[in-house]
This record gives C-alpha cells, structure tokens and sequence, in this order.
C-alpha cells in the first residue's frame, strides 16, 4: 500500500515541468561536449583523488577528453556506493542508450562514442532540457556579463556579487567594473554608481535574483561613511596589501550596498553561507573547499531586520545548521529555506532537512531543491533524487501519519517544486513588443508527451497575467517601464540598443584568465560557442498547443482564468485585513448661551460721614511727596550712609502726638514756583478711597497662617512601579538586556539598525 501511494506521488511529481533556480550553467555552451565535461564535474574529480587517485594525473596540462575520460573510469570503482555515481548511471541511461549499471574499461569507449555523436546535434541543449521536463534554468552571471546572445526567459539571468564584495582590492576586478559600467570607481559616491549602474542591466535583461556565496565568519551591518571612505582609499592605494580590517569594513559596505539595490529593485537576494575556502590547498579544482560548523544565522540578524521587504532565500552548507534556517524560517516573514547545497545534498540529509522544514515552515516560504549543476545534463538526475526523497516524505509522514489525502500531498509537492520559484523570484521582464524578429519560448512537451502551458507564436506578446510556457508573465512597474519600448532583438544579436559601455571581450574569456581565489565561485572558462538555433521538426512550436486544455487539477491556471484574476497575492505578504469604512457622525453643537452677570452697586453704609479734617491732611502730604520729587538734593544717600547713622525703631516707643489741620498747614511750606494744577478726578477717587479703608476700619482683620509641612501623599512601592521598555519586558529584569556584542565603532549600537 505505502510504495504504490509512494510511487503514485513520485509520479505526479515527476509530470512537473520544473524551473531550477539556481546553476552555474553558461549559456553560450548550456550543454556538455564530450563524456569528458560529464566526468569533469567536481564531484568524480574530488572524490576520485580522495579514493587515492593523484592530482596531477586528473588535471594535468593538455590532457585530451578522450584520455581524461579513460583515466577516470579507471578511478570509479571506489565511488560506486555513492549518490553522485549513481547520477552518472542516470543520465548515461537517459541520453546515451546505456543499458548497463556500471561504467567500465570494457564499455567506457562505447558510452564516450555514443555520447559524442548525440552532443553533435545542434539542438542538443533544447533536447536535454526536454527530456528533463525542465523549462527554464537560473544562472550565475558575473557582474560584468553583457547577458546577450541567449533567451533570458529561457536561460535567466542571476547577478552573482562575490566578486564585489570580497575581491574588489583586486586590480583587475575594478577594471572590469570600470569597463562594464563606465564608472572609475574613485570615492564612495563613484562606486555606488557604478553598483546602481550594474543592477540596472540586469534587472533591464531580466535578471530575478542577487547571489553570493559567503564564508562564515562574515557578519553583515552597516558601515559609516567616514569609515567606508578610509577603507576604499586604503583599498585604492594598497590593493590586496591593504589592510585586513580596511577590506573588511569595505566588504561589509559593499553587501549593505548591495541589499539597498536588492530592496530598491524589488530582488531577492540569495544568501549561500557557509563555505570556507581553501581548506585542502593541494586538492584538485573546486574540491579544495569545506564548511564549518561555526557558523550561525545570528550573524545575519541586522540584515534581517534592517531590509523587512527584501527576501532572502538562505543555503546552508551542511545539515547541521539545517535547524537553525528552520527556526529562522519560521520567525522572520523574509527569511526562505533554499534547497539542498553541496555537501548536505546526500539523500540522508536531504530527508532528515526536507521533513523538518515541510514539518515548521510555511509552505510558502519553501524552495525545495535546485540542481548546481554547471551543464544541462545534471539538471534531470539531481530533480530526480529529490523527487523520490520528497514522495517518501510526503507518502510517509503527511498521508499514512498525518491522515492527508494524496491530492493535498501532490498538491504541497507541486509547490515547494514549482509554484515557490514563480512567487518567490516573478518575472519582472517586459512584455514582448510584439516584433516577428523577437524570440518566443519554443512549446516543449512534458515526459509523457502532454503538453506543458500554451505557447506563443511569433510576432505575439504576452499579457500581464498569462502563464506562458508555465511562467508567469506580470507587467512591469510603470515607474520603471521605458517611455518607450524597443523591439526585442533576437537571441543570436548582440544588444546593440543597449546605451552602455561596450564589452571588451566576453565574460567566460575574461573568466579564464583569472584563476579560483578565495570566495572565488565561477564557472570553468568555455570557449563560446555558436548560437543554438531554432528547434525544428517534432521539437517545432505547436499552435494547436494553446488551445489545449487539461484535467489535472495540478495544471497551471487557463490563460482565461488568469487573465480574469490577475492580481494573484504574494503569499510571502502578510495578510491585509479588510478596513470597514467607518461613518463619522455629524455632531449638532448646541450654542452655549452666556448668563449676563448682575454686578450689585456698593451702598454706602449708613452712618459714615465726608471728614474735612483727613482731607487737608492728605493734601498737605501729596504737597511734600511733590516737593521731594522736586528737590533730589535734600534726599538722604542711603547708599553713602553708615548703618550706624540711620534711625532706628524702637518698639516701646511712644506714638507720635495728634496734630491738627492747622499745625500742619502752618508747618507745610508751600511750593514755589509749583506747575502743578488741581487735579478733582485724582481727588474725588483718592476719597473713594479713603471711604473704603475707613469703612472697614472698626473690623478686626484676622489672616490665618499657611501650614508649613504641607499633608502626606502616599507613593507606590517598588515593585508597583516598573516602567517597561518597547519590548514589553520589565527594565529591572537581568535577563532581558544584551551585552555588548564585541564589534568595532562602525557596527550599529542597537540590535535593529534603522534602515538606510
């Protein structure tokens, strides 16, 4: 019961038309020439001088295909238990009639011959991607590939950045920066421009990712300027003596660059952390590298944080940090499981990893495998593995445990195989202008011989909307659109519309001249090849192809049902909740009326009396207040005066005695020379007054003294009183707080740097 459930799943897993998201595949020479570029890839090379075979009798200098093939097979005994020569059964099998299960002295030479006459045929790559049901590869592209003279949508192009990053004090790295983007880099200004200039052409040609790979001890964060600006002048003077700590603070400045371009054009930003190069100096071509368990994603946590719309699909290098991408995975909303790399990609540790992250993680946030491979032919063994991998997890622990039906599985495969790679990396190309002379992808049909999505004729363009060959073609953004839209030359045409520096000689030559070096991770240089022309006879496109209807439920989407619903959400977007539009009421303010206050006149009380008397005494005191004012020299200087000489006030001293209105007109001198008029108004108010003070005169004036010690407040105790930090978490918690994390000035000061 559990292997037909288990081989049902396989098979509907293996009816999918694939994207491989991630190869060093080139474009120019996508598929191998000889048996020789098979058993060339690193994986027989490493493994048979591991199994004792000498260096030197691998790579030795003009070793012809031919003999390096015989040397080789005489090596594989010893690897016979191994995953990866199994791949090479596989695809002698697939694509060279082989019947056998084990490659030889005695049938190596038939195998060779056979190989070598199907690779002859012109059309060899586009019958490779065929027979592996794959519709479109990612590629590796250095920074400085003019991306022209293949079909972007069928070959898409990856910016890989290792380069910029970690190899930028290299001479010959800033010419070839200069020369592709027409900028010399001088300051930090010019080398951001020319950063901005090669995001540009690639996401122009239809790049949808940014990769590096990066060693383990790298811990990305923002770098200031003044400190940037110290290590590119010390990087510009010394190159690749400079300073350890200068081309590190100008790495770190760099990446931070690159993520702020990757967050601006809307690209994933593929993070491949782990390897530590050069371990074994002396093994041979690309087996001289190793991971380390020392690694941990807590490294990259300012990265996260900083750039929450960027999404970044993260490769480990071993299993055992598999864990802890899980656990990063299921907390960070942009943080994605990305494959199986390298030396975790054994089926072992592919099912232990596929089953804990399909058990964790959200299924939308899951790419299931990608292939590495560096030619077409290990695309469809490499898919295979995993398929089988993912059935038995999806039979065993979903359908038997889990009690799910075998659609629900099939559906969750189809997913994390395909669905993840079209949301998590969208075609943000332009649609196809429509010129005869464009290139439309050929229809290509599935391993049973149905067809996979309709095909577009040529001189047709696609509609925002439409899945076109099983990809999802969406109108680019209107911001960044041209005015206007140059038709689309076609594949064997250099871009000569393109306004850009002109290449001085193609990449894989320019790659073949500078030998691996640390963080170095490019393709082998290839001789560049013509052109693959058109596919013709049972391999020509079929217009009958877009009429075509299937009953899978697995099938992608009708063009009609796309195109009725053509603003499908991004899973990865957090879910936006539905706003009622809430009615204001109009509120009536009543107009406040003011009460007219009544202010009740003063009665004089009954019995009070105009005293003539005090009147002439506060005139005769007005009149020598006036005459002071007037003669300043009869004023005593107080300030010259000794404390000694002032008067005094005795407090049992006696009242002075009752004067008379007559003593004291007699004893007021009268003002000479006086311009002073008689003022009736001063003095009808000054009565005024006198009249009130005297009313309120027989009325014994009592005034309570204030309390000196003002009354008790009670305050809250300690432990009532925690204020809390915006984490939620009490100040006066030891536990809540970090210690310094130990890095240098330019390092941010908090666990979430703002975004630049």
């Amino acid at each position: 019961m559990s292997d037909q459930l288990r081989q049902t799943i396989y098979q509907a897993l293996a009816d999918i038309r694939l994207i491989d998201p991630h190869t060093h595949i080139n474009p120019h020479a996508p598929a191998s020439d000889t048996l020789a570029d098979v058993l060339g890839y690193h994986y027989y090379t490493e493994l048979a001088h591991s199994a004792g075979m000498p260096r030197d009798l691998i790579e030795q200098p003009g070793l012809g295909p031919r003999e390096k093939v015989q040397r080789l097979v005489g090596g594989l005994e010893p690897l016979e238990n191994t995953v990866q020569y199994s791949w090479l059964i596989d695809i002698c099998r697939r694509f060279f009639g082989f019947d056998g299960g084990r490659l030889d002295g005695d049938n190596w030479e038939a195998v060779y011959d056979a190989a070598e006459q199907q690779m002859q045929v012109a059309q060899w790559p586009d019958m490779v991607l065929e027979r592996s049901n794959v519709e479109a590869v990612f590629l590796t592209n250095d920074f400085d590939d003019a991306l022209s003279g293949f079909d972007t949508r069928k070959y898409i192009p990856c910016l890989r950045t290792d380069d910029l990053v970690f190899h930028l004090a290299k001479p010959e790295v800033r010419e070839r920066l200069q020369a592709s983007s027409g900028v010399e880099v001088r300051d930090l200004g010019s080398l951001r421009a020319a950063l901005e200039q090669r995001f540009d052409h690639f996401v122009r040609h239809g790049a949808r990712a940014c990769a590096i790979s990066l060693p383990p001890g790298f811990a990305p964060g923002p770098v200031a300027d003044g400190r940037a600006a110290t290590a590119l002048e010390a990087v510009l003077r010394d190159g690749v003596a400079a300073q350890d700590a200068h081309r590190d603070a100008l790495a770190r400045r760099v990446f931070w660059t690159l993520a702020e371009l990757c967050d601006h054009h809307g690209l994933p930003f593929d993070l491949m952390i782990g390897v530590n190069r050069g371990v074994y100096p002396e093994g041979v071509y690309q087996g001289q590298d190793l991971y380390d368990s020392r690694v941990s994603l807590i490294q990259y946590k300012h990265l996260f944080n900083a750039f929450p719309d960027v999404k970044f699909p993260i490769s480990v290098l071993a299993s055992v940090t598999n864990q802890e991408l899980v656990s990063y995975a299921w907390i960070f909303p942009n943080v994605i499981t990305n494959g199986h790399w390298w030396y975790s990609n054994t089926p072992s540790f592919i099912e232990r990893d596929a089953a804990a992250r399909l058990e964790a993680v959200p299924q939308t946030k899951q790419i299931g495998y990608y292939s590495d491979a560096y030619k077409l032919e290990f695309v469809a063994p490499k898919f295979d593995m995993y398929r089988r991998i993912l059935a038995k997890v999806l039979c065993e622990s979903f359908v038997i445990d889990r009690g799910w039906s075998e659609e629900q599985a099939i559906e969750l495969g189809h997913r994390v195989l395909r669905g993840n790679v079209e949301t998590i990396f969208p075609d943000r190309t332009p649609e196809p202008s429509g010129d005869p002379s464009s290139v439309a992808p050929p229809a290509v049909e599935s391993a049973g011989g149905a067809p996979e999505g309709p095909a577009l004729a040529a001189g047709s363009s696609a509609v925002a909307g439409e899945e076109v060959a099983g990809v999802l073609w969406q109108q680019a953004p209107e911001t960044q659109a041209p005015e206007t839209q140059a038709p689309e030359t076609p594949a064997a045409e250099t871009d000569a519309a393109e306004t850009e520096p002109a290449e001085t000689e193609p990449a894989e030559t320019q790659a073949a001249e500078t030998e691996p070096a640390e963080f170095d991770w490019q393709d082998q240089a290839v001789s560049e090849q013509p052109v693959v022309g058109p596919v013709t006879g049972s391999d020509a496109p079929s217009a009958e192809r877009a009429d075509t209807a299937s009953d899978d439920p697995l099938a992608a989407p009708s063009l009609d049902q796309l195109a009725a619903d053509d603003s499908a959400p991004d899973p990865l977007a957090p879910p936006q909740p539905e706003t009622p539009q809430l009615e204001t009421p109009q509120l009536e303010t009543p107009e406040l009326e003011t009460p007219e206050l009544e202010t009740p006149e003063l009665e004089t009380p009954a019995g009070i009396t105009f005293d003539a008397e005090q009147e002439l005494l506060d005139e005769q005191d007005d009149a020598q207040l006036w005459n002071a004012a007037d003669d300043q020299d009869d004023l005593p200087d107080y300030q010259t005066t000794d404390m000694d000489d002032l008067p005094t006030v005795v407090e049992d001293a006696a009242p002075p005695a009752k004067r008379t209105p007559e003593q004291d007109r007699e004893q007021t001198p009268a003002p000479e020379n006086s311009s002073l008029a008689f003022d009736q108004q001063q003095e009808d108010a000054d009565a005024q007054d006198d009249f009130q003070l005297w009313a309120d005169d027989e009325e014994e004036l009592l005034l309570e003294p204030l309390d000196p010690t003002p009354p008790e407040t009670s305050l809250p105790h300690l432990e009532e009183y925690e204020p809390l930090n915006d984490s939620g978490t009490s100040l006066f918690d030891e536990d809540s707080g970090e210690g310094d994390d130990g890095e240098g000035s330019d390092q941010p000061s908090t666990d979430q740097p703002e975004k630049p």
